[in-house]
């Protein structure tokens, strides 16, 4: 079983401290935040848990844009690509690729790669261009459990064919609605993240992951920043 990641514990904390805050609500509020905490912590874990499993999911951007996620546990990798660019994380190096004006530049780095999940690297590296990732996702998601007034509203659908449980989020700073799939992968999310529109939507999951998702661009240029073997 996969160790928990830190943002499945900073959300347990989380609605831990919500429960302390609300001990005093009448019986009808106090159901309301225990309904939140459980569904916080069930995408929580759902999401946590396919970040240390094997399965490779392309998405439908806004503006007819697509984008692509892949991972696998043997050997250890995690890919995000997009329009503009791919990282990629493996226990050789990591990738940045850049693409702009019809030409595409990578640059090569050490690895540094947590040994369970290469995926937090990849997120992390893919958040700061904009993208929408799984624990940014949970952060709003534990944002509105901590909000009173906000309004969330559960909902089942099907999404690439895949079971997803989905919450529609309002709060006075804003609105959102994500869905995350049965294998615990994102399966939409629409609203606006970092003070952008953001919208997703999962159109392909498999458990099938092909190698040459992991390899760096057609005719990229390359830079190899890595340190030379000690």
């Amino acid at each position: 079983m996969p160790a928990v990641s830190s943002t499945l514990r900073v959300l347990t904390v989380s609605v831990v401290a919500l429960l302390s805050v609300t001990g005093c609500q009448s019986l009808a509020d106090t159901g309301r935040v225990l309904g939140r905490s459980d569904l916080v912590n069930d995408l929580a874990a759902r999401l946590d848990g396919a970040s240390a499993e094997t399965w490779a999911a392309d998405y439908q951007l806004g503006g007819g844009r697509t984008a692509s996620v892949a991972q696998t546990q043997e050997p250890l990798r995690s890919t995000y690509s997009w329009p503009d660019g791919k990282i990629t994380v493996t226990q050789d190096s990591i990738a940045r690729c850049e693409t702009a004006g019809g030409r595409t530049d990578c640059t090569l780095l050490s690895p540094t790669v947590t040994p369970a999940k290469p995926s937090v690297l990849v997120y992390t590296e893919a958040k700061k261009r904009g993208l929408v990732t799984p624990p940014a996702v949970m952060g709003l998601l534990t944002d509105a459990a901590l909000d009173p007034d906000a309004v969330i509203t559960q909902s089942d659908t099907t999404v690439a064919g895949h079971h997803a449980t989905c919450v529609d989020v309002r709060r006075s700073t804003g609105a959102f609605r994500t869905c995350v799939t049965g294998e615990g992968v994102l399966g939409s999310f629409t609203g606006t993240l970092d003070g952008r529109a953001a919208d997703v939507t999962l159109s392909r999951l498999s458990t099938a992951v092909d190698a040459a998702a992991f390899e760096l661009p057609p005719g990229a240029g390359v830079v190899d920043r890595r340190s030379p073997p000690s």
